[in-house]
Parts: C-alpha cells; structure tokens; sequence
C-alpha cells in the first residue's frame, strides 16, 4: 500500500504523522486528566455507602469519559467540534470561551502540543516500527498519569496497572528487553520503592510517598528491564528535590508539604527508555570508567 510504503520509507513523513495523532491523542487525555479524578471518588464514595450499609447518593447523571458532552465551567456553553480542534481552536478563540468569553485554561492546548510534539519525536526517533508504535502507548499513559498525579496526588491503577501488564505483553517479544529482564524490572521496580517508603516509615512513622509510585516504577521497569531503574531512581530523585524545594519556596510552604512524586518517575523513565545507555556510558566516561 502506498501510504504505508511512504510511512516506511521516510521518517519525516511518519513524524508528521505521528505528531497529527498526538495532537488528537492530547485532546483526549486532558478528557481523561480532568474526569478520571471525579469518576473514581464518586465510584469510590459508592462503595463505601454500600459497605457501610448507607443509603445511596441521589443520581447525578452520567459522568464518564464521553459523557457529557464537553462544556464550559463558567456558562455552559457546549463546546462544539470546530471549536474542539487541538491547539487550532484555542489560538482562534483567543483563548476565551465563545459563549462568555471567560479565560480558557492554557494547559488544555499546553498537553495537547506537547502529547503532539513528544509523538512527532518518537515517530521521528523509531520511525515507522513496531517499537515506534508501543513507545507512543507508553508516552500517553506516562503523559496522563504524571498529569492527573500533578493535580491530584493519585496514579490511577485503572491506567498504571494496564500500563505495566502492556510493558510485559509487548518485551514477550523482545521489542525493548528481554521478557526476563522486563519481569525482574517489574519485581525490582516495585520492591526498591516498597522497602524506601518502608524504612522511611520506620524511621519517621510518617508515610514518604504513596502506593502508586511503586506501581510506576514497576510499570517503567516492565517496559524498559531492571536496567533502566538506577537511572530512573537517580534522574527523578535528583530533580524531585531541586523542583520540590524551588515549588515549595514559591508557595511559602512548609518542608513537611506532599508533593507528587509521579511526574518525576514519569519523565525520568520516559528518558531512561530512550537514552539510558547513552546517559550510563556518557557517565562511566565521565567518572573514568571506561
């Protein structure tokens, strides 16, 4: 087929078009970033009424991930499909609402340009490949998960999980490492920040970070082997601390103040994946290794 021929034959070609289905992909996951949150706490408050034998909460309609249909907070203008378009639209409206004219929030077209240009670049990187295609999955559920962790200190199982069983199914073929270095970088990835928050909580009686970290570095290391862990570890340690410190003196907050640790895994193991080799030998070099 000649459209696949192209895409086979030209990596710009398969950049461009791997940056059109991110910019759609984007548009999508601010979706999944803004109602994931709701969905869960409303399924999880149903269940506690249930267990605690309370009466159920009155109907509040159905709220998921295609319904309803997208509309404004402030005036409820429903948002209609040529003002929906990614990044295009908000640059057209000005950013503001059509119907009130209210400021529209810049992440919106912010996620969507970069899920476009983090795609365009992994098209560009693999080309037109099954490795190319499994590191985009891989990229929008990192790019979800660090988001909704940013908002709301959770990393969803309902994305974390999948995203990890995804990272074992597709090294079952040696697309990334070897399935045995996959599994023992699930197993390692989830025990080393299991036993820290462990100690941590010995030491302290306070709790480091959450549960859903572990399940992070499990999933990167199912998808990148045990041999991206160390840089992963180093990379999000060494910037969670010098970003941690700089967010908190912005706010005036206190040392004690949560801040997620997700965001960090995320981009630390996305650059693990890519460029962990490069980044080790770089290093060893450095150090007088090699």
């Amino acid at each position: 087929m000649p459209a696949f021929d192209l895409l086979a034959s030209s990596a710009l070609a398969t950049a461009l078009c791997a940056l059109l289905l991110g910019l759609l992909v984007g548009s999508f996951l601010n979706v999944v970033i803004h109602r994931l949150p709701t969905m869960l706490d409303r399924q999880w408050r149903a269940q506690a009424r249930e267990y605690l034998q309370l009466p159920a909460d009155a109907v509040q309609g159905r709220y998921d991930l295609l319904l309803p249909a997208s509309s404004c907070p402030h005036c409820g203008h429903h948002i209609r499909a040529y003002e929906n378009i990614p990044v295009l639209s908000y640059l057209l409206l000005r950013g503001r609402c059509s119907g009130c004219q209210a400021r529209i929030s810049r992440r919106y077209p912010l996620v969507e340009l970069a899920c476009g240009v983090l795609s365009g670049f992994i098209g560009w990187h693999f080309g037109f490949s099954w490795q190319g295609g499994a590191f985009l999955l891989f990229t929008w559920g990192l790019l979800a998960l660090a988001m909704i962790d940013a908002d709301t200190q959770l990393l969803p199982d309902v994305i974390v999980l999948p995203l990890l069983w995804l990272g074992l199914v597709v090294n079952a073929f040696g697309v990334f490492t070897p399935l045995a270095a996959a599994v023992w970088g699930a197993v390692l990835g989830y025990g080393a920040l299991w036993a820290v928050f462990w100690l941590f909580r010995l030491a302290t009686g306070k709790q480091g970070m959450g549960y859903g970290d572990f399940k992070l570095l499990a999933a990167i290391g199912a998808w990148g082997g045990w041999q991206a862990l160390p840089l992963t570890l180093l990379l999000s340690s060494l910037v969670g601390a010098l970003l941690g410190l700089a967010t908190l003196r912005l706010r005036g907050a206190k040392a004690s103040t949560p801040l997620p640790f997700g965001p960090y895994l995320a981009v630390a193991g996305w650059i693990a994946l890519l460029w962990g080799d490069e980044i080790t030998t770089l290093y060893l070099q450095f150090a007088g290794f090699r």
